[in-house]
């Protein structure tokens, strides 16, 4: 058997890089949970956010916008839902140019969006002059829900409707056509601010839609409209049972301050 024998100068200088070395550990502590708290407190806060979202009425939220931002940030009526639907995420934007082209790489960045997109995204795509041009069909809505896409937005048109509808993909669009834009369209551009339907669309924006229509909520300030819009339903839904009981809209609004 191998025998180690240190002196007596060894085991003294041994304890003594030892002590330092705890001294330093002490001083300047690895604080691996207290950075991984932050991340998961986020985490929390998003998805309350998103939950709050899918619970108050897009109305709300349009007039919660108005007050606090003093502008308008809801799409126009031509932007309608392919079935009747509601939803909340955060905005993927990619936009495509008029192009024509026999490029069989031209949309290839449009599909890597999507390949990469994450958990309660919201595809908002804008093509160029795209009314009567499909941006988007079953098979890009079926990756969509594949991949937990909260829902899509198309300044354009939408095709393979039924097959949309079938797997319950929600996709608001300026219309319905059988067109499409490959060959006609080439990728401009994603994960860039845009304007959809007249409405500026910077990505991470809040997109909340239902059977009124599509809002867009600028992210810094979306806990504070949230909270207004909360609010406005609360009096809104309150007053309905009042206006019955009084017959009186005139009462119910000087009551509660709300229209």
């Amino acid at each position: 058997m191998l025998r180690l024998v240190f002196s007596h100068r060894t085991v003294t200088l041994l304890l003594g890089l030892a002590i330092t070395l705890r001294l330093l550990a002490l001083a300047h502590p690895v604080k691996i949970s207290a950075n991984q708290e932050p991340s998961a407190a986020q985490a929390k806060d998003d998805a309350a956010l998103l939950d709050g979202f899918r619970h108050v009425e897009v109305a709300s939220v349009s007039d919660a916008l108005e007050q606090v931002a003093g502008k308008k940030m809801y799409m126009t009526h031509r932007m309608r839902p392919i079935f009747p639907t509601r939803f909340a995420g955060y905005a993927l934007t990619v936009s495509l140019k008029k192009e024509v082209n026999h490029d069989p790489d031209a949309l290839k960045g449009m599909l890597h969006a999507i390949d990469t997109g994450t958990p309660n995204s919201v595809y908002v795509m804008v093509l160029e002059d795209g009314n009567d041009i499909a941006g988007m069909g079953g098979l890009m809505g079926t990756a969509m829900a594949a991949r937990n896409f909260s829902g899509a937005v198309i300044d354009g048109g939408v095709r393979d409707t039924a097959y949309l509808q079938k797997i319950g993909f929600p996709v608001y669009a300026l219309g319905v056509v059988p067109s499409t834009s490959v060959s006609h369209y080439r990728f401009a551009s994603s994960n860039v601010p845009v304007t959809c339907d007249g409405v500026p669309v910077s990505p991470g924006d809040i997109i909340t839609a239902d059977p009124d229509g599509v809002v867009v909520v600028p992210r810094a300030i979306a806990p504070q409209i949230l909270k207004l819009a909360q609010d406005m339903d609360f009096k809104e839904h309150s007053m309905y049972a009042y206006i019955e009981k009084l017959k009186s809209i005139e009462e119910a609004v000087a009551k509660f301050g709300r229209l």
